[in-house]
């Protein structure tokens, strides 16, 4: 029994990081330099509570964004828009299309996604650059949470 839990243990080991690869196709240390755009609204502090990037509190903490369900962090709470947590509960998870496709156009995102010419998004700021975005995306895994 012991060795089919070690084996299990070396296969999620080396699963790892090509999740990370599989979902994150940008160039992180590009993401890191664009990341200061986001860093007016968002931060990057780990469970812990170490910052990684200080950075404002109009947005959520985006560590740990590829684990989470769109809307749901629950440290920014009620201060979602209704659009989004809307999405969340329709089961929007954030992986790099979707993280993507929203900072291009946040609200055009969720009318999209929600079916919904009234849908709003309380973040105004559009990164629509797409290799822009992508790396953003690789910079957040890079500094996150190994995937599970």
């Amino acid at each position: 029994m012991n060795i089919f839990k070690t084996a299990a243990v070396g296969f999620a080991m080396m699963a790892t990081p090509a999740f990370a690869d599989g979902h994150a196709t940008g160039d992180a240390a590009a993401g890191e330099d664009v990341f200061k755009k986001c860093k007016a609204c968002h931060s990057v502090v780990d469970a812990a509570g170490e910052v990684i990037v200080k950075g404002g509190r109009n947005g959520p903490n985006l560590y740990g964004l590829y684990t989470r369900v769109a809307g749901t962090d629950e440290e920014f709470g009620k201060k979602y828009g209704d659009s989004l947590i809307e999405a969340g509960a329709a089961g929007l998870a954030w992986d790099e299309a979707n993280f993507v496709a929203y900072v291009a156009d946040p609200r055009d995102f969720l009318r999209t996604t929600l079916d919904d010419k009234k849908a709003r998004s309380k973040m105004s700021f559009k990164l629509g650059d797409e290799e822009d975005a992508k790396n953003v995306w690789a910079y957040l895994v890079s500094v996150g949470p190994a995937p599970e």
